[in-house]
């Protein structure tokens, strides 16, 4: 892949002045990729994927075999699930072998990528494994739950020379890379502090809380699961590294809390009166992949929302200070009448807004906005048009990935460090709820936190 060294002057050209109430075309030329040389067509990557659950076989299956044929060949698929493998295949429509033996699959189909995709918890043994097998990695974030594996998967770069990709596609929506041009293009002056206030409905947010992500040892809570794409967007907007974090936290809508209980939906005595009781048969391809072969390792795709096991947070708040002096208040609620976000950017000369509500919509219009404020000015609209797949953003991060050659003018592809970082503060938070202190990003692992101000009007 090859980056784009483009100076800050060149890019304010390109990207224009805000004016108005604009309408932006979400696939902007800077996206576009450079000429493709006769070689690469010739030679496809070999990839392989460990972990065929929903994910893995429908953002980094079957859609990759659909659109990016001409760059990629699937060499090999591994899971624990013997059944749930075999599906996955179908599903992603390829003919490689299936391997419930990671080793043996690394050894035999000498991938050039692997693709993770499994459960958060063991993402740091495949990264790390798969480096010293010969692969460079494309990891689903979180890359890892803990700071111990985090140090792992950073030791285990600078061992084998090898990368790690980790798929941010919330960088790639255009609405939240408009956000990201204007903060860098003076509009509002010097950034100060972000307000940023993430909403789970009763339908997204819940089904956290049946499956295994309800478990803080194989998710590392909802603080890294979810919010390290929330944190790596602050990380890429503010174009700082995190220094400290205060956090508070509970679970008091969901687990011990509910009126009653069961093992799963599809068992449960409560289905008629319960609001949260979810059919998974309806489904196909989930009743597939699931309860279909359930009886090789006995995971509920549909566990109850209430079980007594569910030892993650369903509210968290959190302080974050940035080396910058940057501060943000941010707060993940997982039982809200509606998905979406609201944001503000505070600048010494202006301010920044956007309220997207992702579900349940207050209007009909098919574009996201941006309103930024002037100080003693009047208000500006911006209005960015909806996109399929997180905000549009899936197919632009995986043209950047398979395509050779995309450029990368917004700085939206993320390594280990960024995937690291991302991590850290949500781990941070876990901590500082159980101190009850602020907890640095020093000292958690050998990265250490750079300053870097880069908010000032030219």
């Amino acid at each position: 892949m090859k980056n784009s060294n483009i100076s800050r002057r060149e890019f304010l050209s390109m990207s224009g002045a805000l004016a108005g109430t604009v309408l932006i075309d979400p696939v902007s030329s800077l996206y576009a990729a450079e000429k493709i040389s006769a070689d690469h067509l010739l030679k496809k990557t070999r990839v392989a994927l460990v972990g065929t659950g929903h994910r893995g076989t429908g953002m980094w299956g079957k859609s990759v075999m659909e659109e990016y044929a001409g760059y990629v060949q699937f060499v090999g698929l591994c899971d624990k699930n013997p059944g749930r493998l075999e599906v996955g295949r179908q599903l992603i429509g390829t003919d490689c072998p299936v391997y419930t033996d990671f080793e043996k699959m690394m050894l035999e189909t000498k991938p050039e990528v692997l693709i993770v995709t499994t459960d958060d918890n063991t993402h740091d043994y495949f990264i790390s494994r798969g480096m010293e097998l010969g692969a460079d990695i494309i990891s689903e974030k979180p890359m890892a739950t803990d700071e111990r594996k985090i140090q792992t998967i950073i030791d285990a770069e600078k061992r084998t020379g090898k990368t790690c990709r980790v798929t941010f596609n919330y960088r790639y929506s255009p609405h939240r890379a408009k956000m990201w041009e204007i903060l860098r293009s003076g509009e509002i002056g010097e950034l100060t502090s972000v307000d940023f206030h993430w909403y789970l409905d009763t339908s997204h947010g819940a089904d956290y809380f049946r499956r295994w992500h309800r478990l803080v040892e194989k998710s590392g809570s909802l603080w890294v699961h979810k919010a390290s794409h929330h944190f790596d967007l602050l990380n890429w907007w503010i174009e700082s590294d995190p220094e400290s974090v205060y956090a508070l936290g509970d679970l008091e809508f969901y687990g011990k809390n509910g009126p009653f209980r069961g093992e799963n939906c599809r068992k449960c005595p409560h289905t008629t009166e319960c609001k949260f009781f979810f059919d998974i048969n309806k489904n196909e391809r989930l009743r597939r992949l699931y309860p279909d072969n359930e009886k090789y390792d006995g995971y509920y795709r549909d566990g109850c929302v209430f079980r007594n096991d569910v030892n993650i947070y369903d509210k968290m708040a959190a302080t974050i200070k940035y080396k910058n002096g940057v501060q943000v208040s941010y707060s993940l609620t997982a039982y809200s009448p509606y998905e979406g976000y609201r944001i503000a950017f505070n600048g010494t000369e202006g301010r920044m807004d956007a309220w997207i509500q992702e579900s349940n919509p207050t209007s009909d219009a098919n574009y996201d906005e941006i309103v930024v404020y002037k100080n003693f000015g009047k208000r500006k609209y911006i209005q960015i048009p909806q996109g399929a797949g997180h905000g549009g953003g899936d197919k632009l991060l995986k043209d950047q990935i398979f395509i050779p050659e995309t450029a990368d003018p917004l700085k939206q592809a993320a390594g280990i460090r960024d995937g690291a970082l991302a991590c850290l503060i949500g781990i941070a938070a876990r901590k500082s709820i159980a101190s009850g202190k602020p907890v640095s990003i020093d000292g958690l692992t050998t990265i250490q936190p750079e300053n870097q101000k880069i908010y000032k009007r030219v």
